[in-house]
């Protein structure tokens, strides 16, 4: 059973029912919390592995930005010494550097949601330990009083007819995603017209980009020759 699936079962489940169908119910209770025990552990040490993988995907992330930046300066370089063909081609691995941060912008975004949910569980769970340490024997005197509760306990064992049906589904959905990723891949080798097009886009992109470095490192030079020839023109006086 993994990790969340007994963290709902806990969570969702009413301890007074569970002590009704229990012939030791004072085991029942011992087992009960060294579950919720070794469940906050693990969820822990999920939460510390998420906290990890986002400090990698932040550096990952900081790291294709310089990259970027020195694309970017290494193509207004190349067009100061004339070289058009290699600031071209700079521009295009700025690009893709950018493309990948982007991307990864977004992976960052799913961890911290993934991160705060944990955070939200591992409270959850705190508080139910708490709560069932602190009733222990309270609910272990008022099991011998419970009889009455067995349509409680018939509702708990429907309710967890309905999830197996649920989790049977979410697993059916799976497999048909992990199917279609396979047909995926058998058609990824064929470019189609719309990617052909789109090439083109990045290619028009491209161009753009250059001739708008041009522009700056062109407006840069002149004022360098400018400021250059005033203080000639100063020191000749």
């Amino acid at each position: 059973m993994g990790i969340f699936t007994r963290f709902a079962d806990i969570v969702n489940s009413n301890i007074n029912s569970l002590l009704d169908k229990a012939e030791e119910p004072e085991k029942l209770i011992r087992l009960i919390i060294q579950e919720m025990e070794d469940t906050l552990v693990e969820v822990r040490t999920a939460s510390a592995r998420t906290i990890a993988d986002k400090k990698e995907v932040l550096k990952r992330i900081e790291r294709l930005e310089q990259e970027a930046n020195e694309w970017e300066s290494k193509a207004e370089l190349a067009i100061s010494k004339g070289r058009e063909d290699l600031a071209k081609a700079a521009l295009f691995e700025r690009n893709r550097s950018a493309d990948l941060r982007d991307e990864l912008n977004s992976e960052f975004q799913k961890i911290e949601s993934e991160l705060q949910r944990l955070t939200q569980e591992v409270g959850q769970l705190q508080e139910k330990l708490t709560d069932a340490r602190a009733r222990q024997k309270t609910l272990l005197m008022r099991h011998n009083t419970t009889s009455s509760r067995l349509k409680v306990k018939r509702r708990l064992y429907e309710s967890a007819g309905d999830g197996a049906v649920d989790k049977f589904e979410r697993f059916e959905r799976k497999l048909n995603d992990l199917e279609s990723e396979v047909e995926s891949y058998d058609v990824a080798g064929n470019r189609s017209l719309a990617d052909e097009i789109n090439d083109l886009e990045k290619e028009e992109a491209i161009d753009q980009q250059l001739a708008e470095l041009k522009k700056r490192v062109k407006a840069n030079n002149q004022t360098n020759n400018k400021s250059k020839k005033q203080s000639k023109n100063k020191g000749e006086s």
